[in-house]
């Protein structure tokens, strides 16, 4: 994310300088600033993806990104191969032309640069060359790898590329179909960088179409010139920051200010100036099929508006800037029926995000699973921060040093790499103030912090090397529950009760994979057919989740039990709660806790299942429930010891 984190500064400095006369040095000043990091976009991906993907984020990996990138490229360029084949720039092939800047070439060399640096930066060489030993190594070796790359770059990318010409040039050739078809195809190769082979052959004179260059020179057909890029305008003006607005009223409600900074800033960018990558880049991995609808979508845009022959042009991107500058083109047809279409876009883009979103439960920004978390504490010292608190409880919970392999990180979790994720106390980690958390498998796990998930990387980082201090000082020592809480001395066995009148069910046959799954803890559930829900349990009141649709409750033996009202109903922001409890109440098992419109709750094609989970199974030796039966609210299901 570290390359791409530097594109809002480009928009801004192309958008403001786009929007200044031409005829100002301030104008092409601001201009030239900006192209600077869009134009070698690939070479910051080479460099940061090959810092990014090595074990301990070390600058030296940098050097070898960037002469990993270096080495194809310049050997591939026309200079370089008329020079190596000692023939005439001019007769090298054309593919040729476009591997300098390439994103996936950029991407390819920062991985293979991250490989060799977790390979090779430790190797002790003999005492004649131990100079070149460790991190000194690896630029070294990637210099000699990449020249096995280059070689068979070679022969493979110009049929790679001309394929993709071939490809282009005969959907330009289906009319408002084919520019449907390029639409769609430009944004699905967004990921790999390819949308740029794409686009010369329907933007420049690569296969004689030259949509953009006509376009500007006033050479053309009024009403066809200019088709490939019309139907841009409409989403990146509109469909997308309305997209962006539909991802921002589905993130929980905690989480609405961060989500909200963050897609403010993406709608901006696309509205203002067309730049669309930070917008997309923040959904496009974490929830693949809404970005595959937001393909699709740009397909239609384009295919609708050279259908109509609305024409305008840009040469930047698909933003107001350029959609100004192009209004009073010669060349331009029917331009302000763009904004007629943009905003019809921009209903389409805003329900169909929100219905995709809802209805296949995706995780964009703000919407990561939220769990219960424990009341506990963790020895730290009191100039600990925010960010070494957690991680310090967090470090705790996966075992410390002895179990941690690997610290990595994306946009907004921990990626780690442990011995053992079996190891590893799940309630300990939640408790830390984690949305979720996710175990892959016997050796990877991921933990969601958020957009600020840097700093715990950092700060976790500095706990293993030992730049900081796992052990407090015995004068800032926090009180632990141990300390705190005593556990009975005897077994004491807790009654469970329905929380609802209807199908009792095991935890495991619920539809949801996180409780399904025990992720939480043990327990049970009742398919309701009454609108009262009651406490399984008798207890304090400890929590209710601001949209009312979860209440914790914690028993006197020390059992912590999470009432969770619905699935996926923590979307739905309160409004099919009424809840009759508040925090610290005392109630008895039976009482009434809540209200629910369990109407509402499936118009919006959420599930109504009642679920009661025990968080803290460490406390209990054992766990007896009830078959599946039908119960009313209050019945005795089980018992916990």
């Amino acid at each position: 994310m570290l390359p791409i984190a530097t594109l809002p500064a480009a928009a801004i400095l192309v958008g403001l300088g786009n929007y200044l006369p031409k005829a100002w040095i301030l104008s092409r000043f601001m201009i030239s600033g900006g192209n600077v990091i869009l134009n070698n976009l690939a070479l910051l991906f080479a460099v940061g993806l090959a810092v990014g993907m090595t074990t301990n984020k070390d600058g030296s990996a940098a050097i070898a990104g960037l002469v990993a990138y270096l080495v194809p490229t310049t050997m591939l360029a026309p200079a370089g191969l008329a020079t190596l084949l000692n023939i005439k720039a001019s007769h090298v092939k054309t593919a040729f032309q476009y591997i300098n800047g390439n994103v996936l070439v950029g991407i390819c060399a920062g991985l293979i640069a991250a490989a060799l640096y977790n390979k090779f930066h430790e190797v002790k060489l003999p005492m004649a060359i131990s100079f070149f030993s460790g991190k000194r190594l690896v630029p070294i070796m990637a210099a000699f790898v990449m020249l096995f790359f280059t070689a068979g770059m070679y022969f493979v990318w110009p049929f790679f590329y001309d394929g993709m010409v071939a490809f282009a040039t005969s959907i330009s050739k289906l009319g408002f179909v084919g520019a449907g078809l390029y639409g769609f195809f430009n944004r699905l190769l967004i990921p790999t960088g390819l949308h740029h082979a794409l686009n010369s052959v329907f933007w420049f004179n690569v296969a004689g179409i030259n949509d953009i260059g006509n376009f500007w020179a006033s050479h053309g057909v009024k009403g066809v010139t200019g088709m490939y890029e019309a139907g841009f305008f409409p989403v990146m003006m509109f469909g997308l920051p309305a997209g962006a607005y539909a991802i921002y009223r589905n993130a929980r409600p905690e989480r609405k200010k961060e989500v909200g900074s963050l897609m403010l800033a993406g709608a901006f960018a696309s509205f203002f100036t067309g730049v669309t990558e930070p917008l997309e880049f923040s959904f496009m991995f974490v929830a693949w099929p809404l970005y595959l609808v937001h393909a699709v979508l740009m397909g239609v845009s384009a295919g609708f508006a050279a259908l109509m022959h609305w024409t305008a042009s840009f040469s930047f991107s698909g933003g107001l800037v350029d959609y100004l500058l192009s209004f009073r083109m010669p060349l331009a047809n029917q331009p302000y029926m763009l904004i007629v279409q943009g905003l019809v876009m921009a209903v389409i883009y805003y329900f169909g995000f929100d219905f995709a979103i809802k209805r296949f439960n995706l995780k964009t920004p703000g919407r990561e699973d939220v769990v219960a978390t424990a009341d506990e504490t963790v020895a730290v010292d009191e100039t600990d921060d925010k960010y070494q608190r957690q991680a310090k409880k967090i470090y705790a919970a996966i075992g410390g040093q002895d179990n941690i392999d690997v610290i990595n990180h994306c946009t907004t979790r921990l990626r780690l790499q442990l011995k053992d994720t079996a190891k590893v106390d799940q309630n300990a980690v939640k408790a830390a103030g984690v949305p979720g958390l996710n175990v892959l498998d016997t050796h990877n796990i991921h933990i969601v912090i958020g957009t600020e998930v840097q700093f715990v990387a950092e700060a976790l980082q500095q706990l293993f090397t030992g730049q900081l201090s796992a052990t407090p000082t015995a004068e800032t020592v926090a009180p632990t529950k141990a300390e705190t809480t005593e556990a009975p001395s005897v077994p004491v066995t807790t009654v469970m009760h329905a929380p609802a009148t209807g199908q009792l069910m095991p935890i495991s046959a619920v539809d949801d994979s996180t409780f399904a799954q025990k992720l939480l803890g043990d327990g049970y559930a009742v398919e309701p057919t009454d609108a009262e829900v009651v406490s399984p349990v008798s207890g304090e009141v400890t929590s209710i989740f601001p949209t009312k649709h979860a209440v914790g409750l914690k028993t006197a033996s020390g059992l912590e039990i999470l009432l969770h009202m619905g699935i996926n109903t923590v979307e739905m922001n309160g409004t099919p709660f009424e809840l009759h409890v508040e925090q610290g109440d005392q109630i008895a098992a039976g009482s009434a806790v809540a209200t629910v419109d369990l109407a509402a709750i499936k118009a919006a094609g959420k599930k109504t299942t009642m679920m009661v989970v025990i968080t803290n199974m460490d406390h209990v030796t054992n766990l007896s429930l009830n078959g599946d039966q039908t119960v009313t609210a209050g019945d005795m299901v089980g018992a916990a010891e």
